[in-house]
């Protein structure tokens, strides 16, 4: 069990959700969930000179395609520690090929952030930093020899059901 099995399902929805972060904006560190041992484990130090462009985690009590829990990139002035649970809304989403699977990113707003809580599509956002995210997934993982790619930029009314899906698909998962 992990401390956010806690959290009623009822507060993870795809307009309003908790994040559990596990990597800090700015950091080369790609941690893991391990769910065996209930820790945060070091997967790799990015090789690339690349670091994280935004606090990154995963939604609780979804499922994405590649059977883990659906990827989200807290946007926020600040790096968030490493499994924090952050409040959020979706403002959009990276549909991406990772390691010739489909994988998806929402790009989330934190409710307690002043400085970020007016965004509320990716075309809020300051060109550049939307350019610095597309960029990081194009090439964090070319000097390892896999290959990424980006396919689509989603809204946030996309991204809302991109994470429907991935709810649905847990709760499929947990009844089987």
């Amino acid at each position: 069990m992990n401390n956010w099995d806690n959290i009623p399902e009822d507060r993870i929805t795809k307009d309003r959700f908790f994040a559990v972060i596990e990597i800090p904006r700015g950091s080369k560190q790609k941690y893991e969930f391990d769910e065996r041992i209930g820790m945060l484990r070091l997967d790799r130090i990015l090789y690339t000179s690349t670091h994280y462009p935004a606090n990154y985690g995963f939604i609780p009590h979804t499922l994405s395609n590649d059977g883990d829990a659906l990827d989200v990139l807290v946007l926020s002035q600040e790096s968030l520690l490493p499994m924090s649970l952050v409040e959020c809304y979706p403002i959009g989403a990276f549909s991406m090929i990772d390691d010739n699977q489909e994988d998806e990113k929402i790009i989330a707003i934190p409710y307690g952030d002043p400085q970020m809580r007016s965004w509320t599509e990716l075309e809020d956002l300051p060109e550049h930093m939307l350019t610095e995210m597309q960029h990081f997934f194009s090439v964090y993982k070319e000097l390892e020899g896999k290959g990424t790619a980006l396919t689509k930029t989603h809204s946030a009314e996309s991204a809302k059901r991109v994470i429907e899906k991935a709810l649905k698909r847990f709760q499929k998962k947990k009844r089987s």
